[in-house]
């Protein structure tokens, strides 16, 4: 059943929301728990379901993304017929590159038209989660929906009340009646717990061509706001809750605390609970611990080498701590280099940053520091 569904992945679509980190990369390949990106949990959890024909739609910044990627071996995709394919940036004379779904969806409808699939799961990345694709068509076919769309139960985190991107429509909230879709809420200020969506869908792929070959002639942009948020009346919009456990990154201070908080050991399982996660492999050592290094509560990738005191911390692949640093609760992202003697505490460091010897950088836990890609310190 399941291997009739066509995945397509959105990786930049909520880029402005870190932009610290976003630079130089997009949403889809920001680091995340220790030796992932953002796009292995949705990528790993469409081949997990036995979906092997994926498309993942780029609108900038996406040679990190070709980088970790690659050909799609390490997530069984690298196949003659489906696989995985890359859409990168796209602009006509008359048109800037894609803003939203339907100008991007608008643009592959050939190759749309030309696959033999019945459905189609639309996604993001800024949601890790291991997504259980099988049962969200199952219900999207018991239901008989002409959209099924994926959403959460909880209170609307601060950092998305407070974004910064209000009028692009960056999140929607749901009104549900016996499991259909009445209202589509855009940017919604309302305190208590809401039907948060998630940004999955599911729908019929011959549907979904009619409805953006109609929506692009109107001039249609958001696929949200300009075609479902209209057509409730019209077509059957069916919500599909996930009560799984996930971590949904919308500023930099989500993004460290979604870090930190696997390093709860229910949490890490829970996030794992269904299926593998696959990433880009990187032939490594495993973690040195050397001499009178002291580690408490923490996660390291392979190619680690500590000297220091480490205590609750999350630590990419190739961290280096230097002997006497003192080093707790931080993220410090691949190749990044604590030299002897420092002490820093709620740091977020990206990729080769160092922190020199003797230097003492300190955030909090509401304001964690950030310091930059190749920043010296």
């Amino acid at each position: 059943m399941v291997k009739t569904a066509l995945g397509i992945i959105f990786p930049n679509t909520f880029d402005e929301l870190v932009p610290e980190l976003t630079s130089e990369r997009l949403m889809a390949s920001i680091p995340f728990a220790s030796r992932y990106r953002m796009i292995d949990f949705a990528l790993s959890s469409m081949v997990n379901s036995g979906i092997d024909n994926i498309s993942i739609l780029a609108r900038q910044n996406y040679h990190s993304l070709m980088d970790h990627l690659g050909s799609g071996r390490e997530w069984d995709l690298t196949r003659k017929n489906g696989g995985l394919t890359v859409w990168p940036p796209f602009a006509e004379k008359t048109m800037n590159v894609y803003k939203g779904r339907i100008e991007a969806l608008a643009h592959i409808k050939g190759f749309l038209a030309s696959q033999k699939e019945k459905y189609v799961i639309i996604s993001d990345t800024n949601i890790a989660a291991s997504f259980d694709f099988k049962k969200f068509i199952q219900a999207h076919i018991d239901s008989g929906a002409d959209v099924t769309v994926a959403y959460t139960r909880e209170e609307l985190p601060k950092s998305v009340l407070n974004t910064r991107m209000m009028h692009k429509g960056m999140y929607y909230t749901y009104d549900i009646e016996d499991g259909r879709v009445k209202k589509l809420y855009i940017n919604p200020q309302v305190p208590g717990v809401q039907n948060f969506g998630m940004n999955i869908y599911c729908i019929e792929r011959e549907f979904l061509i009619e409805m953006v070959k109609d929506a692009y002639m109107q001039g249609a942009v958001y696929f949200e706001r300009d075609v479902l948020a209209k057509c409730l009346d019209e077509i059957k919009v069916v919500g599909y809750e996930y009560d799984g456990y996930y971590g949904r990154i919308s500023d930099m201070k989500s993004y460290f605390d979604e870090n930190m908080r696997l390093l709860e050991e229910e949490n890490l399982d829970n996030l794992f609970r269904n299926g593998t996660i696959y990433t880009k492999l990187r032939d490594d050592n495993p973690t040195r611990y050397i001499g009178s290094a002291k580690v408490k509560n923490i996660m390291a990738a392979d190619g680690c080498v500590i000297e220091g005191e480490v205590e609750n911390c999350v630590l990419f692949r190739g961290v280096k701590i230097g002997k006497g640093a003192v080093v707790k609760n931080c993220v410090l992202m691949q190749d990044t280099v604590i030299e002897e003697d420092a002490n820093i505490e709620y740091i977020i460091t990206d990729k080769s940053a160092i922190i020199t010897k003797g230097k003492e950088v300190k955030g909090t836990d509401t304001f964690p520091v950030f310091v930059a890609k190749h920043q010296v310190v």
